[in-house]
């Protein structure tokens, strides 16, 4: 009986190795199958991803030329806006000097103007001088200053006022308003 064990503990002892020696070459085959597996994945994903790639570059070169040509476009629309916008800034000036804000008129010496909704004939006699100027009214003549207000009765419902503003050697700027007056 004792040589019975010994044998068998001996081809146990040998049985191990062997199954140890299996079990290694097992993983081993399972870890080459695994990163084959992985690099086969990865040629594979490699070679969809390669044609949506080339797809893509081919998109970008077709639309850069398009893209320039669109750049181009809107550096020549930001100069004819930039031009369209100083003309009408020009044209604004031009408006303002000839047309200025309601109710207040520039007049220039020896010069008439029908202002307040025809209520009233305003003219500059002679150049302005340092302290006064000579403006008349409806035909009266009156020597006034800057800040000086006249009130000018037209008729029996319209009472205009007529302001100084400012003057100077070639110009008087005045406001004039005819607002109807309250009956009572």
């Amino acid at each position: 009986m004792t040589e019975t064990t010994q044998t068998s503990r001996s081809v146990e002892k040998g049985g191990g190795i062997t199954e140890r020696r299996g079990l290694l070459l097992l993983a081993c085959a399972i870890a080459l199958m695994m990163l084959a597996g992985a690099v086969g994945g990865y040629l594979y994903g490699l070679n969809l991803a390669q044609a949506d790639l080339v797809s893509a570059r081919q998109d970008v070169q077709q639309l850069r030329p398009e893209s320039q040509r669109l750049k181009n476009s809107i550096l020549i629309q930001n100069a004819n806006i930039a031009e369209l916008q100083s003309e009408l800034a020009r044209v604004r000036a031009a408006l303002h000097a000839v047309m200025p804000t309601e109710n207040t008129y520039m007049i220039s010496p020896n010069q008439s103007v029908i202002v307040a909704g025809g209520h009233l004939t305003i003219g500059l006699v002679g150049s302005p001088g340092n302290d006064s100027v000579k403006i008349n009214v409806n035909g009266k003549l009156q020597t006034v200053t800057t800040g000086d207000v006249m009130r000018v009765a037209v008729d029996a419902s319209t009472d205009c006022q007529v302001g100084i503003q400012s003057f100077d050697m070639f110009k008087v700027i005045v406001t004039a308003s005819c607002p109807a007056s309250k009956p009572n």
